[in-house]
């Protein structure tokens, strides 16, 4: 049976063009082994179903992503339609609903970035103290994604920091950035690698080794003895301490994320970079 981190490199090249009988060369497989790999519909076993909190817009869901997905995003239509529809919550649900799926920018059409080899992106992750959010006090966390070539960057603040939080806020930086770069940098977060052993061998988080499969990217944990290697993220890191957030006054996580939209939008990305 195949590694997790075996069957992931395997499926990479075949993603790259690579043939499964020059796979099979590569790694000493034969070329049954190879298809099966390439053609497994998951990279992970399925899990156990576990009891989650049912809310009262869940069921309601899918309806309203059918009415954002037809242009509808006026929050108040949408919890009046509900309503209607025997909604028994508070439309301040319905706003956060749509203000967590609203795109942040209007997408391109671009599913993946058309960049010279070896195009890439950095993600980290920066720690900006404490914030009060509805009523109680939390870490703050910023999400930094940062192409290589362009230097577009995304920012997206968080009082959370596990693989879940992880996940969306790069769906969010895929959103606003208008597609998937081919591969993602990333320091040694337990989001992303779990261990690395006596060898330096990568045991990746296999929840996010799977999901990045199923975007499309490849992600690359950088050494921790070449920090250098993600420059790029940690200058826009220092550049948000250093530009963003001195003297800035913000109501709640929700004022502060569109603060840094605007930031982004009029500041961040429109500046010249200097290489």
């Amino acid at each position: 049976m195949l590694a997790l981190e075996e069957r992931f490199m395997i499926r990479e090249l075949y993603r790259k063009g690579v043939s499964i009988s020059e796979i099979a060369r590569q790694t000493g497989r034969d070329r049954k082994t190879i298809r099966q790999a390439v053609n497994a519909p998951d990279l992970l076993p399925p899990k156990h179903p576990r009891q989650v909190k049912v809310c009262k817009i869940d069921p309601y869901a899918p309806y309203l992503e059918l009415r954002m997905a037809e242009g509808v995003l006026n929050a108040r239509k949408l919890y009046g339609e509900i309503l209607a529809q025997g909604y028994p919550g508070k439309e301040s649900k319905v706003r956060e609903f749509v203000h967590e799926r609203r795109p942040d920018k209007e997408p391109t059409g671009t599913v993946r970035f058309e960049t010279a080899p070896g195009e890439q992106g950095q993600v980290d992750w920066g720690s900006f103290g404490f914030i009060t959010h509805h009523g109680r006090t939390y870490r703050l966390y910023a999400f930094v994604m940062t192409l290589g070539w362009s230097r577009a960057s995304y920012l997206r603040f968080t009082i959370c920091s596990d693989t879940t939080w992880f996940i969306r806020c790069h769906l969010h930086a895929f959103a606003y950035l208008g597609g998937v770069p081919k591969r993602l940098l990333y320091d040694n977060l337990k989001s992303v690698v779990l261990r690395r052993d006596a060898e330096d061998v990568v045991h990746w988080n296999p929840r996010f080794l799977d999901f990045a499969d199923v975007a499309g990217f490849a992600p690359q944990a950088c050494k921790p003895s070449r920090p250098q290697t993600k420059g790029k993220v940690e200058n826009g890191v220092k550049y948000v301490r250093g530009n963003f957030w001195p003297g800035l006054h913000f109501r709640d996580l929700e004022d502060l994320n569109t603060q840094a939209l605007a930031w982004l939008n009029t500041t961040a990305n429109p500046r010249v970079h200097g290489t």
